[in-house]
């Protein structure tokens, strides 16, 4: 079973109605013994960073959040959902995150329309799971204000796309994201996938069991329902 977690934050319904559309059994819950005992833990949401974080200690939902984050089992963020786990978010002024992911979410920069509102296309290079079958360059439905900055970011190869890959530089974290030094000492386990609106962001990101996209995949129609078929494929396998 995967735990939808209910923080007060939207998209509830539509992100269990697609699970249930792809046959994987879903249950939105607010009891942290049950995101406990779920084989993996989906983090939807959309609106203010900070009124989210305050949602989660309030309902007593941040110590099974952290424990679903741990690297043990599966788990999804979705918008909002992805945001929360990176470091701080300047929105409305800074703010602590979970601090899984390091880095900062920070306002899209003028010159576009804000909010980021409908279809994009995002760029990968065929290295994170949910991804199986998707080609690079495929649409994905957005809403969102903020994006993310991962930490110490690097320039590596291009994808398939031209946008350059960037993966976690020496100082950022790792613990509980499982990543390892390679021969350059750069952090490898943390993969990504690409948009550009005014600015290339990190659009999605695989670290070991945690996946987080920062489009919906519930609202994408083919390619959204592909992507959560392979995240159900990742929670049947166990890996």
């Amino acid at each position: 079973m995967i735990a939808i977690i209910d923080y007060g934050r939207g998209n509830l319904g539509s992100v269990e109605k697609a699970f249930r559309r792809i046959g994987m059994p879903a249950s939105i819950t607010q009891d942290p013994k049950s995101v406990d005992e779920a084989d993996a833990v989906v983090l939807p949401g959309d609106g203010a960073f900070h009124d989210a974080m305050s949602n989660l200690d309030r309902l007593g939902l941040t110590g099974a959040l952290r424990r679903a984050l741990d690297g043990s089992r599966p788990f999804l963020g979705i918008c909002l959902g992805y945001q929360l786990l990176f470091t701080t978010s300047e929105e409305f002024g800074e703010g602590r995150g979970l601090d899984v992911v390091p880095g900062a979410v920070r306002r899209l920069p003028a010159g576009r329309k804000i909010p980021h509102m409908g279809w994009n296309r995002v760029e990968h290079a065929g290295d994170l799971r949910l991804f199986d079958g998707i080609p690079s360059g495929a649409h994905f439905y957005f809403v969102h204000s903020y994006y993310p900055v991962v930490a110490g970011a690097v320039s590596t190869a291009l994808t398939e796309g031209g946008l350059k890959q960037e993966r976690v530089a020496p100082h950022a974290r790792s613990d509980a994201l499982g990543a390892r030094s390679d021969a350059s000492g750069a952090r490898s386990g943390l993969r990504a996938a690409w948009c550009d609106y005014g600015v290339k962001f990190a659009a999605a990101i695989e670290v070991g069991r945690i996946h987080a996209t920062q489009f919906h995949p519930e609202k994408s129609q083919r390619w959204g329902l592909r992507m959560l078929e392979n995240f159900a494929a990742v929670v049947k396998s166990g890996r």
